[in-house]
């Protein structure tokens, strides 16, 4: 059997660095259950664990390989391999564990992630803030997909609740019953790109997937009619090749997200451009004079919600009060497992 890995995302970059691996193979990991992975490669698809030694190099439960990740295997037999290595990611989507240090990695190498909320009895502004937080700093563009606006009757409203959030972020609004706007999304889908999906139970994702798949691989559920509540469909991640040369990416359900590592000020735009006219630096716009935060919260321009908002998402940064080196180093444990297991693949990779 031979696959075409351009389906899944293959690049000239990685070409080279399989043809200089060889005899290891090159593949993608397309889908994960616990410590097996189901892997893609040339030659056809596989079973893998990663290697003892690879397990052992890796101090951070981060960097073990997640679906989307690019892999260096070695072919045991006709559907079995080994990971002996994770290639450098390009994005890296987290979140937090309840009650835990390390963060749980969602999906990497993704170059766009649809935050999908229903615009049913479901929606919460609240909590695309936090999916925004986590996927501003994730490397990857978010694009807000508002589903089921066949059952909205106050979607002005709803819209201009979602404003400040939403603020330069590209927002499409969709229904599985009419068709409308899932056309628009396919300009994110081009040959190459890889997208996410990510949002709670029942807002839509696996119907959506199914439509771009052009057929229904997806299992599908209907929400809960008591409180418009999805059912849980999908209950692992996993990578599908989309007819457009696109991939994608579905995920379980997230009803309480954790922010592990997010990028606040991003989320918070206005927030930070009007700290720029604080008295003080350091000002944390709670009680200090001169806040031009808590002076436009004063004149109505900023809504309490907004900022108490932005407080909370504040204290859960795990790298708030980091100084840059040690920021750094949260970044290299996310994405790589830390500084030095980042340098030994970049240097196998080269060879």
């Amino acid at each position: 059997m031979t696959i075409n890995l351009n389906k899944y995302g293959l690049t000239e970059a990685l070409q080279l660095t399989a043809k200089q691996a060889q005899p290891l193979q090159l593949g993608r990991v397309i889908e994960q259950h616990r410590e097996l992975y189901r892997v893609i490669s040339a030659t056809g698809e596989y079973r893998a664990q990663v290697t003892g030694k690879l397990a052992h190099q890796l101090t951070a439960t981060t960097a073990f390989p997640v679906v989307g990740d690019w892999v260096l295997m070695m072919v045991t037999d006709h559907e079995s391999a080994v990971i002996e290595q994770v290639l450098p990611r390009q994005s890296a989507l987290a979140r937090g564990v309840v009650n835990g240090r390390d963060g749980q990695l969602i999906a990497t190498n993704i170059n766009t992630i649809f935050i999908c909320m229903s615009l049913n009895a479901d929606f919460n502004v609240r909590r695309m803030e936090r999916y925004l937080t986590i996927a501003w700093d994730s490397g990857a563009v978010p694009v807000i997909v508002l589903t089921k606006v066949d059952l909205c009757d106050d979607l002005p409203e709803k819209l201009r609740l979602l404003a400040d959030a939403s603020m330069g972020v590209d927002t499409v609004i969709c229904s599985a019953t009419t068709g409308q706007g899932f056309t628009d999304l396919l300009r994110y889908l081009g040959s190459g790109q890889t997208v996410a999906l990510v949002g709670s139970s029942g807002v839509g994702k696996s119907t959506l997937i199914n439509y771009l798949l052009g057929t229904d691989v997806i299992l599908t559920n209907t929400i809960r009619e008591d409180d418009s509540k999805g059912r849980h469909t999908t209950t692992s991640r996993q990578l599908l090749p989309l007819p457009t040369g696109a991939c994608v990416i579905d995920t379980p359900g997230m009803r309480e997200l954790q922010i592990y590592i997010g990028n606040v000020d991003q989320t918070f735009a206005e927030i930070t451009a009007l700290s720029m006219g604080c008295k003080f630096n350091d000002c944390t716009h709670t009680s200090e004079p001169g806040c031009a935060v808590l002076a436009a919260l004063a004149a109505g321009e900023l809504t309490s919600g907004r900022l108490q908002s932005y407080h909370k998402l504040q204290r859960e940064v795990s790298y708030q009060g980091l100084n840059s080196r040690q920021l750094e180093q949260e970044k290299l444990n996310r994405m790589f497992g830390g500084k030095n297991v980042m340098k030994q693949v970049k240097q196998r990779s080269r060879h």
